[in-house]
């Protein structure tokens, strides 16, 4: 399109903006799930920006200048060096479906890279007429390797936020109200995706704008693409966030936001004059009043309004704008290195995992690399910017101080020496929220002596109130109900259950890690006395108010052991994970003491495999093994500690 000297440009967008806020608005049927009309609220954005910041319009001008004499100084040039922008998508969702998968968000940056290098499917779409103007550009997509402290990074950063819905504006942009805070856009595309209000698809900053602002923002149902598709039909399939980025390297609406006046520009020559908007998917070819004659409109350009699957192209002259944009204000991206992984001669800590998870503690724990002298854990509530960075030289680390019922991020990098390793990929974790209360608690029952007598077939409701309390549980069976299921269930901390005979022999034990139900069952055949023991597992398993619910069911048939919701240990106090393994397993097991203990490693046919001596302390403990030079098979591992020895099954993949 032809186009005014740039000196100009904001002389005129006074007039623009002033009628775009009904064009850029986007009209939504939320009830059918259907946009009736494309549409951007980047303008309107621009609006309030120069409201905001008056200095604005004078460096767009300026802006402006400079990529008129870009354009005109390269404009021989055939060729130009690729520049990859990294990508930093921040997912913020209220709803599971906000909540999109990394699949839609990966297919989401395939097709925005193919569409700016002109490699997208439909590109033979292009009527012929146009097919001569039409351009790849010189710019290409990543998700992000490393975040802005230098850490590993996925690219992908979800923050649960208790925003339903946000507006047209910039409350997504921080933390504060919500959102995510950007970051350096001197680096980095930040690329918000969300649930977007007022019918909004999306809308972008232009360069030249405030820092913490800068990027680009999408409805969460129009992010994806053809092997991944938002909900958004007809705006599904990716187009919206090609078209936002437009905006973000400076390129405009391709009728120039004049309404149908056919006065505006878009700062493009090769772009034929068009009389406002185009929606859904014309026909070729198609006039209006700024170009009669034929070939007609260029509406499927990117920078038009017409449905995805009608978008194919941008033209060399957008290309150009596109250059002179990452040659000029948006520079710095060419030598980010957002792109480049995380390299270290020390190695990444693997199965990262919260245990023993309570309401203001949980252990992090990880395998041990070899060469690590110690670790850099870092942990903080889901959403926020600041990490708590502690250091520990062994694993697990208990987190403590937490705040109850709360989502926390944690990862973990080794330190080998003087060298950093790159983080773990970043996992979470609850904390968990007290509740209940239960009229009897069955105190004192400390031991077995002064154990409270229960009836079977009940429901009985009772806490761990203190960091001492051990809670225990007569019955006796009588014929023909002689056999148990023991169920232990609304644990508001980490409880394990023990089956006890006459005899003080441990008949059976159930150690699920976290507030998993508990189940034991013993099929006895003959009536008989038994002692029932509820404990806390770790510190901080106790709680003043949230009760647990205990049921001794008897029968005169034989329990079915369940399976999916429960955990079913034998004679053995050990419990293992993962398992089957493929490289390390995490040994979990109680001490009644401190000391050292050993454990020994048998193969299938009894042959010694390995010994590993651990200290250990009196209650919980967590003995990390590593399997990754065994071959695959089935394994006992024996647990010796003091007076008492246990075994357990493993099976090395």
């Amino acid at each position: 399109m032809i186009f005014p000297k740039p000196i100009k440009l904001f002389k005129k967008m006074r007039k623009i903006l002033l009628l775009t806020g009904m064009a850029c608005a986007m009209m939504l049927n939320q009830s059918q799930a259907q946009h009736s009309h494309r549409g951007c609220s980047t303008m309107d954005h621009l609006q309030e920006q120069m409201i905001a910041d008056p200095t604005l319009r004078e460096r767009m001008n300026d802006i402006e200048r400079e990529t008129a004499r870009y354009v005109e100084a390269h404009a021989n040039e055939k060729t130009s060096a690729i520049t990859t922008i990294p990508v930093v998508f921040h997912v913020l969702y209220n709803t599971t479906a906000e909540n999109i998968s990394d699949a839609r968000i990966l297919e989401q940056l395939n097709v925005m890279n193919k569409d700016f290098s002109r490699t997208n499917a439909d590109a033979g779409n292009t009527p012929s007429a146009f097919q001569g103007i039409s351009s790849a550009t010189n710019v290409q997509f990543c998700l992000a390797k490393r975040d802005p402290s230098g850490a590993a990074t996925t690219g992908i950063h979800r923050v649960s936020t208790t925003v339903t819905s946000f507006p047209s504006g910039t409350s997504m942009k921080f933390a504060a109200s919500g959102g995510a805070d950007a970051w350096d856009r001197n680096s980095y595309l930040n690329f918000w995706v969300c649930n977007l209000g007022s019918g909004l698809l999306g809308f972008a900053t232009f360069p030249g704008g405030t820092a913490n602002i800068d990027g680009v923002v999408c409805l969460y149902s129009s992010v994806g693409g053809p092997a991944a598709p938002g909900t958004a039909v007809p705006y599904h399939l990716g187009r919206t966030a090609t078209h936002e980025v437009g905006h973000w390297l400076n390129l405009y609406h391709i009728w120039g936001d004049d309404g149908s006046s056919c006065s505006g520009s878009d700062q493009v020559g090769d772009t034929p004059n068009q009389a406002g908007s185009n929606f859904g998917c014309p026909s070729y070819p198609r006039t209006d009043a700024c170009t009669a004659a034929l070939p007609g409109v260029m509406f499927m350009n990117y920078m038009d309004y017409t449905d995805d699957g009608c978008m194919n192209a941008f033209s060399a002259g957008q290309s150009a704008r596109i250059d002179a944009t990452i040659n000029g204000t948006r520079a710095s991206l060419k030598t980010s290195q957002g792109c480049v992984p995380v390299s270290s001669g020390c190695g990444v800590p693997t199965n990262l995992a919260a245990l023993n998870i309570q309401q203001t503690s949980a252990a992090i724990n990880w395998f041990l690399v070899s060469g690590a002298t110690s670790y850099r854990v870092q942990y903080r509530v889901n959403g926020t910017t600041v990490w708590t960075t502690k250091t520990a030289t062994t694993s697990p680390y208990v987190a403590s101080g937490l705040a109850a019922a709360t989502t926390y991020q944690y990862r973990v990098r080794a330190v080998c020496g003087s060298t950093f390793g790159n983080y773990a990929a970043t996992k979470t974790f609850t904390t968990l929220t007290g509740g209940g209360g239960c009229s009897d608690i069955y105190e004192p029952n400390e031991t077995g002596a002064t154990s409270k007598t229960i009836p079977a077939n009940t429901d009985i409701f009772a806490l761990i109130g203190t960091s001492g309390d051990l809670d225990y549980y007569t019955l006796t069976t009588v014929a023909p109900a002689t056999k148990l299921k023991l169920t232990l269930t609304n644990l508001v901390k980490d409880y394990n259950l023990i089956l006890i005979n006459g005899s003080a022999t441990t008949l059976g034990s159930s150690k699920n890690l976290g507030t998993a139900d508990e189940q034991i069952i013993y099929n006895a055949t003959a009536a008989a006395p038994y002692r029932i023991k509820v404990l806390g597992l770790g510190a901080n398993a106790w709680s003043a108010t949230g009760c647990y619910k205990l049921r001794v069911s008897t029968s005169a048939t034989n329990w079915i052991r369940e399976d999916g919701g429960y955990a079913t240990f034998d004679e053995s106090d050990l419990s293992v994970s993962p398992n089957p393994t493929n490289s390390n397993i995490a040994l979990m097991f109680e001490s009644q003491t401190n000391g050292n203990a050993t454990i020994v490693v048998y193969d299938a046919m009894g042959k010694l495999a390995g010994t590993f001596t651990n200290a250990v302390v009196e209650g919980s403990n967590i003995v990390n093994i590593n399997l990754v030079d065994y071959k695959s098979g089935l394994y006992f591992v024996e647990l010796r500690n003091g007076d008492s020895t246990s075994r357990i099954k493993v099976v090395k993949q």
